[in-house]
């Protein structure tokens, strides 16, 4: 597949994912994304110049595994009645929409094609599913993370919120210097893909 049809891919299912953390939170009772102007799928709110742009070109020319992030939906836990366990769900909301995603994509798309090419279909899904699994790994800042913290015990909360200021330099070192990870969340994917297009 090339660089560029995965980037365009990638753009919308995080655009998408971002979205949901931010719906689900103001449904919750958290206004903050909605105030800031952040649930829309209009991508410009949500373009991060990095992460959107400049981190996936060059890791397309170096011809890297290609990923990225756009701009982190403002969440305000303060404002959550149950800050902790509402924190959870608005970040179980991101990988729950990608799955979603796929899941109508293979149901309803992938089944009935019409002037699209399968091969990029094929590869929405798939991806979405990677995304979702590449965001529950249970690293900062990633979705994972979040959950994390409510089933360590204090000291390990602790350990864990010290090292989170790591958290992007152990992504880097996950996916460019261990394979074995790429393999792993590459095998989640493949099995989220199984059940959703059976």
């Amino acid at each position: 597949m090339e660089a560029a049809v995965v980037i365009l891919i990638l753009i919308p299912s995080i655009i998408v994912h971002e979205v949901s953390h931010g719906f689900v939170a103001d449904r919750l009772g958290d206004p903050t994304a909605r105030n800031a102007g952040r649930l829309t799928l209009n991508p410009i709110p949500h373009i991060d110049p990095f992460g959107s742009v400049l981190l996936p070109a060059m890791l397309a020319l170096a011809n890297g595994p290609i990923f990225g992030w756009a701009k982190p939906v403002p969440v305000n836990p303060g404002r959550f009645a149950n800050p902790t366990g509402h924190m959870a769900i608005t970040a179980v909301a991101g990988p729950a929409s990608n799955i979603l995603l796929a899941t109508l994509l293979a149901r309803l798309v992938f089944p009935s094609l019409s002037g699209i090419p399968e091969e990029i279909v094929f590869y929405f899904i798939f991806l979405n599913l990677l995304l979702a699994v590449f965001n529950m790994l249970p690293i900062p800042p990633l979705d994972g993370s979040r959950l994390l913290p409510l089933v360590l015990p204090p000291r390990g909360r602790e350990l864990f919120h010290r090292f989170e200021q790591f958290g992007f330099l152990i992504l880097f070192a996950l996916l460019f210097f261990l394979e074995g990870s790429l393999n792993f969340m590459v095998d989640w994917a493949i099995e989220l893909l199984d059940l959703v297009i059976a």
